[in-house]
């Protein structure tokens, strides 16, 4: 495993041999040596040494894992998922295991099956950051985005402090979780979360940028809305952006100036913000 990890894949095979000197119908040896061999494009040694081993010990999970490496790395998806959930069958906490499986599911989009993968993953290990925010873009994909809020959350009660500090990962999970409150309609929310993370978010011009939209969006819908849109504010935050070196041409900032001074209701400015590049707002009215 060391050899093959390392990527010394001769060495590994001569490790293998040497075991197999002794004991010839170990069944995790065999199928190693067979991923080994599948390394050296050897694939058809390789499945028959793999299959050798699920022979010698079908109740090895290691054997089945391997089983699943070779088809993935034949990009049989379908098999190798079947393979690992074999694999867990017999032993249902490996981390690893279930670390290749959501990749998997998630290539084939299985957002279902994702879902509980990356939940079991986060029950296993739930003092690692990677899980919370995996588990919580696994609701996301799955059509959950409040379940996904509600599990950024969760995490940040844990880390309360360092959640405050201003670094890249604290400032992509911050605009992360008011892309997911912009995404479930919370607009108003979305903006005063925007604001309250300012601290927190190193990408500024992302953030002006984002700021800008929510401006608009969170502005009025119709006569039945309490949300008022702040023209003045909208319309310098959209300036601002344009008079940037690389705003000038921006199609997309010239649509947010004109829905900001043309007083757009905030439904259509939706609709308006995602035209194609070229199209602006002049162009419908």
């Amino acid at each position: 495993v060391k050899f093959y990890e390392t990527k010394q894949y001769k060495k590994g095979l001569k490790a293998a041999d040497l075991v197999l000197k002794k004991h010839p119908e170990h069944g995790e040896t065999l199928a190693m040596k067979g991923l080994v061999l599948n390394c050296l494009d050897r694939k058809t040694e390789a499945y028959d040494h793999v299959k050798k081993g699920l022979r010698a010990d079908m109740r090895s999970h290691v054997c089945w894992h391997v089983y699943g490496l070779l088809y993935r790395s034949d990009r049989n998806y379908e098999q190798a998922i079947k393979s690992y959930k074999q694999a867990l069958k017999i032993d249902s906490d490996n981390v690893q295991i279930l670390r290749d499986l959501s990749l998997l599911q998630v290539q084939l989009r299985d957002t279902r099956g994702f879902l509980e993968t990356r939940r079991r993953l986060l029950t296993l290990k739930s003092t690692n950051k990677m899980h919370w925010i995996a588990y919580a873009v696994a609701n996301h994909l799955d059509g959950k985005g409040k379940e996904a809020i509600k599990v950024i959350d969760a995490y940040g009660e844990t880390v309360k402090e360092e959640g405050r500090e201003r670094n890249y990962e604290n400032s992509e999970l911050a605009l992360y979780r008011n892309l997911l409150l912009e995404e479930s309609g919370k607009y108003d929310e979305a903006l005063d979360h925007l604001d309250a993370c300012k601290s927190v978010v190193v990408d500024g011009f992302g953030w002006r940028k984002k700021r800008a939209e929510l401006l608009l969006y969170a502005g009025r819908r119709g006569t039945t809305s309490t949300g008022v849109l702040d023209r003045n504010e909208a319309v310098r935050a959209w300036v601002s952006l344009i008079r940037q070196p690389v705003g000038a041409d921006n199609y997309h900032f010239h649509r947010g100036l004109q829905c900001a001074l043309l007083e757009v209701d905030a439904t259509k400015c939706l609709e308006l913000m995602r035209e194609k590049a070229t199209r602006t707002p002049t162009d419908v009215l």
